[in-house]
């Protein structure tokens, strides 16, 4: 899929989270509170990228996993807003979904902190 088809799939909030790095507010995502079993693909691509297995709530106000499926994901240094954090992009198609951090839960401690408008689930 070329950059113009991406546009046209998506909405304008999520193409800005997607493909220009932006965040959705917190609290206000379709999946950040979402107890439901199966999958968390690619809202771009479709590629699987977390199992629910892994979900937990982190009183963030974004979904929060402890894994992510292997192979599926990208980290790269973010020094943006002037932190010092790791992005989490699509290893398929380098979507932005998030952020990663090592405050998760036992047995990973890490926490995949991600945008629910990066997301479609399947159960």
């Amino acid at each position: 899929m070329n950059e113009s088809e991406i546009k046209k799939k998506l909405t304008p909030e999520q193409y800005h989270v997607l493909r220009e790095k932006g965040t959705e507010a917190p609290f206000t995502g379709k999946y950040y509170n979402h107890k439901g079993k199966g999958g968390y693909y690619c809202k771009v691509c479709g590629s699987k990228l977390f199992d629910s297995t892994t979900k937990f709530d982190s009183g963030t106000g974004w979904p929060s996993f402890s894994d992510v499926q292997k192979g599926a994901v990208n980290l790269h240094e973010d020094t943006g807003l002037g932190m010092r954090r790791i992005e989490v992009t699509c290893k398929n198609c380098g979507s932005h979904l998030g952020h990663i951090f090592d405050d998760g839960p036992s047995p990973t401690k890490k926490r995949y902190c991600i945008n629910s408008v990066c997301l479609d689930f399947k159960s």
